[in-house]
């Protein structure tokens, strides 16, 4: 009774507390302002609601605190004050002159702007997140960027979502997401990060540090003193000072690893002195037989001293020369530090890195232990739980069996030397816990002994904030984008970091990021683009490292309506630029600098060859519509020579420049833009040679500039992916797993994965989609080369803008791939890719008119101009008048055989590509034609079915050679120079 008493009277005190905060606001008027707040955060917030939950009077003060929905807004000045103005016109009189103040989630909603967007804040009431760090951990040494206004010195904490693992309860290895609209997240969001987001923070200067395998290349070479691998060797040279032993180090001294073995505790390192005088120069050298050309990482590891050095140098030898890094060992001992991914070529005994102990830091330490090279597979051993096996589970310890970049953050940061505590936190009984949990942690381990963690033991690395890349689960019924949500955590430890910052930089940098990619796809791709809530809660990934953090929900990957979107390699492009931009202005605003942003790739590219053996390069710098800061005030010029691959560049300051070229040998090249912000992505790769006494001079037109998702519809009943495009990736893809099944849109919402809209194969989980690579002048110009001509090329945009005017070469050879005219998502930007947009059809009518000879290829020289929505009769009259072919059918051919049938072009068989796989795109579905008007005769046909492959038109101007099948295709370089040759001799013989 007494009890019921005392909660009686708490409650009457209670009651009569909220009646005395709210005595200046009846409900009506609460009521009125909720709903003004909620139409305000509805313009940006999709579902987004405001709700006045009471109001503090003291004195002349007036508190509204508001719900929670209200924080989702991403506040700025302006929107506060126009908050701010909307409230006070419907406060009572009585209140109109009290000092408002408008509260959600605990602050005055002033202070949810973040320091970037604020036009001045007291840095000495307001402290920032910085580090003191003098050195970066990695320096590019060789690289001609050094960018002032980027993320130069900074320190960036990513992952990509989730990965393989081991499920202790199933006793096997599975993925962690479902599979569904032909990729799971597990491998979706290492589409963005891994080849548009890590490069780009990259590029602006900064050291990206990952918890997953970032290589995708499978073969891995280890080269150590210690290391069991047969293919890695490891030797020294001395001169004054020479290595000696420096105590534990790394030691592949086993195949695979199990629960609590680590690498880096089971083998030595070695030590030596730096010195400054040349003759005390000692080496550690690492060589590697590779057994395949391709693109490798390289990782290298050491262990940190108190008088390590702040710059070893590195150089790797690579197929395009040398590159040198400075390495700051005082940080980063005991694990993998990558340096750079380069081109190897196949060879035993290569010298791959070297290490001198040459510094300006005379007399600290510098240390050499192993080297990585590759990605390879995964060799974590794992084992059932003792406590979850059941009497009739077998012993199993076995590898995950799949390349180490597919498998979650748990295992790679045990082979990257982690303590247990970090990757096994619960000590190793549920590898699906630790994966997300250890990736917190691992934040906290790169920062230990730092500044900002002085007190926790850790690689001392000065890390400026952290990031976890995902994407969400949910559907709608319709084609409505669920969209974008932000996570963040600022709770913890009485909401400041170490050193005094608040936890409220991580909602900076949440919001920051949010408000950007929204922004950029609804300027660009989706108006619809929905904004989710920005949440302020405990998520692991969010709440327990000791930076700013945050947790990105980028779209819905069950939701079709978004992966529309999230396929695209543009879309991905555009993403992974706008959570860059939203980092780099959150850095800038810690560290109280301008930033500028990288530039975007150059256009409009072309190199042209005069009489006297010089090339001319030319190109456009794009300006950025949604950044203004993003303007280039220098270019990069990359060169490689024959069969080498690029060196580290050349610095010009105009968009164009020349260089001699030695006769005889192929010259590929490359352009980057730079500014004070870093360097933008490379241009298409173009090609040039000149031969001496050499034929004529062929002009090759890269119109091959396709990358799309697989085409989508939609209909009421049904929606989906067909592969019967197969989509072009860039450069490659390493999410798609396989065709969709499931297109029936009753079954949007099925609990049962196998069977839902959207449901897919997974025959191809972990396999390589080679795609568009953009440097198929250089593969059409060796054959060009070894039939005696001369060769140049241009992009698309060149050609048909005028800066190369092709009337000049009496051939030209156009490559077309798979263009195709492709809606991108949901249309709403209309038709790009065409084969034959009206510009170029009108270039190629003059240049035929002139005289000029054509050679054309590609999936869909003839179906783009017939089947294509985007097309009209014009179109087709330019075919038939121009080119003199017609479409017969698309999906001519399966086997991908065709054989000449013209003693023209007399080449014999060949066999193109048909199949997906890393080595090179696939036609897919290649036209066949018919000939049209007189001079015009079926050249080449489909060994299969006999259907016409490509006509040839011998006429009284020109001659034509038109293929339904990209040239590129073919693998065999003895069938594609045969081809080439008997083709070039066709459009040059003399009439």
């Amino acid at each position: 009774m007494r009890n019921k008493l005392l909660h009686t009277l708490l409650f009457f005190l209670f009651a009569l507390h909220a009646e005395a905060a709210d005595k200046g606001l009846n409900t009506a008027e609460r009521n009125h302002i909720s709903q003004a707040l909620t139409r305000i955060v509805e313009r940006e917030v999709s579902g987004g609601t405001a709700k006045v939950q009471n109001c503090q009077i003291k004195g002349r003060r007036l508190r509204l605190n508001v719900s929670i929905g209200l924080s989702y807004y991403p506040f700025r000045e302006e929107s506060v004050q126009a908050i701010y103005d909307t409230v006070r016109t419907l406060l009572p009189k009585s209140l109109a002159k009290h000092r408002l103040e408008i509260c959600t989630d605990k602050r005055p909603i002033e202070e949810l702007i973040p320091l970037a967007c604020r036009s001045s804040f007291d840095r000495r009431k307001i402290r920032t997140f910085t580090n003191r760090s003098p050195r970066p951990l990695v320096r590019r040494l060789s690289s001609p960027v050094e960018p002032t206004r980027g993320l130069q010195q900074r320190h960036i904490a990513l992952w990509q979502s989730h990965g393989r693992y081991f499920e202790q309860k199933e006793n096997r290895w599975r993925w962690q997401r479902v599979s569904q609209w032909m990729t799971r997240e597990d491998l979706f969001t290492q589409s963005f990060v891994l080849p548009y987001l890590v490069p780009m923070l990259e590029r602006a200067g900064a050291n990206v540090l990952l918890p997953r395998e970032r290589d995708i290349q499978r073969t891995e070479i280890i080269v150590d003193r210690e290391s069991i691998d047969p293919a890695g060797r490891y030797t020294e040279l001395t001169g004054k000072t020479s290595w000696r032993d420096g105590g534990t180090g790394f030691g592949m001294i086993r195949p695979s690893y199990g629960p609590g073995q680590n690498p880096f505790r089971e083998g030595g390192c070695r030590i030596a002195e730096t010195t400054t005088d040349e003759q005390g120069t000692c080496k550690a050298i690492w060589t590697a037989d590779i057994p395949h050309p391709g693109d490798y990482a390289v990782y290298v590891s050491y262990r940190t001293f108190p008088q390590s050095t702040s710059e070893a140098r590195y150089t790797v030898h690579h197929a395009g020369g040398e590159s040198r890094f400075a390495v700051n060992q005082q940080m980063g001992g005991g694990t993998w530090i990558y340096l750079g991914t380069f081109r190897l070529e196949a060879g035993d005994g290569q010298s791959v890195v070297t290490l001198t102990n040459r510094s300006d830091e005379n007399g600290r330490i510098v240390t050499a232990d192993a080297v990585k090279i590759g990605g390879g597979y995964g060799n974590i051993a794992r084992t059932v739980c003792d406590s979850l096996r059941t009497p009739e589970q077998e012993y199993l310890e076995e590898v995950s069996g799949f390349p180490r970049y597919c498998e979650g953050a748990r295992y790679w940061l045990q082979w990257a030397g982690f303590d247990e505590s970090v990757y096994a936190p619960k000590n190793g009984g549920d590898d699906y816990k630790e994966d997300y949990m250890s990736r917190a942690h691992w934040v906290n381990a790169l920062m230990g002994g730092s500044e900002r963690l002085p007190g926790q033991p850790g690689l001392n690395i000065p890390v400026d904030l952290a990031l976890a890349f995902h994407t969400d689960a949910g559907a709608r019924e319709t084609d409505e984008i669920v969209g974008t949500l932000g996570i963040c955590c600022t709770r913890d430890n009485e909401g400041l970091f170490e050193g005094g910052a608040s936890r409220y930089r991580s909602r900076d940098l949440t919001d920051l990021v949010m408000t950007q990619i929204v922004q950029d796809i609804r300027a660009t791709w989706e108006p619809e683009w929905q904004r989710r809530g920005l949440w302020n809660r405990s998520y692991y990934e969010a709440r327990v490292p000791s930076a700013p953090t945050m947790l990105l929900e980028l779209l819905s990957h069950q939701n079709f309506a978004d992966m529309r979107y999230g396929h695209d390699p543009r879309f991905k492009f555009l993403v992974a630029r706008a959570v860059y931009k939203g980092i780099l202005q959150h850095i800038a605003a810690q560290y109280d600098y301008s930033y500028m942003v990288q530039p975007l790739p150059v256009a409009d590219f072309s190199v042209e060859l005069d009489g006297a053996g010089t090339a001319r390069l030319r190109w456009r710098p794009v300006e950025d519509r949604l950044e203004i800061t993003a303007h280039p005030t220098g270019y990069i010029v990359y060169t490689a020579i024959d069969n080498g691959d690029f060196d580290n560049g050349t610095r010009v300051r105009e968009p164009e420049w020349s260089c001699e070229q030695e006769p005889g040998r192929l010259y590929r090249y490359r352009v980057s833009a730079c500014n004070e912000g870093g360097e933008s992505f490379p241009s298409e790769t173009l090609a040039a040679c000149s031969v001496p006494d050499a034929k004529g001079t062929v002009l090759i037109v890269n119109g091959f500039t396709r990358i799309s998702a697989i085409p989508s519809y939609s209909t009421e009943t049904e929606a989906g992916f067909p592969d019967c495009d197969g989509g072009v990736p860039d450069r490659c893809d390493i999410s798609y797993i396989g065709r969709q099944r499931n297109f029936n849109r009753a079954y949007y919402a099925d609990e049962h994965q196998e069977t839902a809209l959207g449901g897919c194969d997974t025959d191809c989980e972990s396999e390589i989609v080679a795609g568009n690579t953009f440097d198929y002048p250089a593969l059409h110009g060796r054959s060009v080369v070894r039939s005696g001509y001369s060769f140049c090329s241009t992009s698309l945009g060149a050609l048909l803008d005028g800066s190369c005017d092709p009337e000049r070469y009496a051939v030209m050879d156009l490559i077309l791939g798979k263009q195709r005219s492709t809606l991108m998502g949901r249309g709403v930007q209309g038709y790009e890719f065409e084969a034959f947009p009206v510009r170029l059809q009108q270039v190629l009518r003059d240049y035929t008119a002139a005289g000029g000879s054509l050679l054309v290829s590609g999936s869909h020289v003839a179906s783009d101009l017939w089947e294509s929505e985007n097309s009209c009769d014009a179109d087709r009259r330019f075919a038939r008048e121009v080119l003199h072919y017609e479409y017969a059918a698309g999906q001519a051919a399966r086997t991908g055989k065709v054989r000449s049938v013209s003693a023209q072009l007399p080449f014999g068989e060949c066999r193109f590509r048909q199949e997906p796989g890393p080595e090179g795109y696939a036609a897919g579905a290649p036209d066949a034609l018919n000939a049209v008007g007189t001079g015009a005769f079926p050249a080449v046909r489909y060994a299969e079915n006999d259907r016409t492959a490509g006509i040839a038109f011998d006429g009284e101007g020109y001659r034509t050679v038109v293929l339904g099948f990209p040239f590129e295709t073919i693998p065999s370089e003895a069938e594609r120079d045969r081809m080439m040759n008997r083709t070039l001799r066709f459009l040059t013989q003399t009439r």
